[in-house]
């Protein structure tokens, strides 16, 4: 299927989503939204893709909203078509989506994520940015709350103070800091981001799937559970595992 906004590819059992407005730094619109949820559906259902990665083309991964797009669309008097922004299901079901989904999926940050670029990240299992990148909470500052389960998975990586420090302040921090605090996973040159994660996402869907998928569901179990709630659910996901391969 070809798109307008994102471009695809499918390589050794990873599934590649570029968003690509290159001239705009990759700054979202609604369309390139719909577009991703559909790219993303289709490799969720791919029985040959075992991991997702996401990434940007050009030297940005997403610079947030295109606030000059939204401007010329309100001023050009054509009635919307579609979502109004923020109700699309790029913001309402991709966080839920992507946790649920048994694919393993990474963000490979390439350049600048601010905004929107920064929150779809989150629910990545998975982030690796360039280290000059500017990552960028900076919703307060434009006088917004963060979306896209932010207030979720935020604390859950950096912990609730700093957290708390990020989004109050709407700060900016650099790929390397990002790693530091646990923001990203880790943090290596622009050039090598996108071959970074491609040779983790290669790594990643050589073992087999079903115990990807089932090593997947229980560490988002266990991230949230009392001990002996997550040592039942392991025990029983193993012993599922083990009924699967008798069957």
């Amino acid at each position: 299927m070809s798109y307008e906004h994102i471009l695809t590819e499918t390589r050794n059992g990873v599934g590649i989503i570029t968003l690509n407005r290159p001239d705009s730094l990759n700054a979202y619109i609604i369309g390139m939204g719909e577009e991703f949820m559909s790219a993303f559906r289709a490799y969720k259902e791919d029985p040959d893709v075992r991991v997702i990665v996401l990434t940007g083309a050009g030297r940005a991964y997403c610079a947030g909203v295109d606030l000059q797009f939204l401007k010329a669309q309100r001023e050009s008097g054509k009635p919307s078509v579609g979502p109004k922004l923020g109700e699309e299901d790029f913001v309402t079901k991709l966080p839920l989506e992507m946790t649920a989904s048994s694919k393993v999926i990474i963000a490979a940050m390439n350049g600048h994520a601010i905004g929107v670029g920064i929150t779809m990240s989150l629910p990545c299992d998975i982030r690796i940015a360039a280290n000059e990148a500017k990552l960028g909470l900076t919703f307060t500052k434009l006088g917004m709350l963060p979306g896209l389960g932010s207030t979720y998975f935020l604390p859950r990586l950096v912990g609730p103070a700093k957290a708390k420090e990020l989004i109050l302040s709407g700060a900016t921090v650099l790929g390397e800091e990002a790693a530091r605090i646990g923001l990203v996973n880790q943090a290596v040159p622009a050039s090598d981001v996108l071959p970074t994660a491609i040779a983790l996402a290669e790594k990643i869907a050589a073992n087999k799937g079903a115990v990807t998928a089932a090593a997947k569901s229980v560490l988002n179990f266990g991230e949230s559970a009392d001990l002996a709630s997550a040592l039942k659910n392991e025990r029983e996901a193993s012993a599922e595992m083990r009924r699967q391969k008798s069957c």
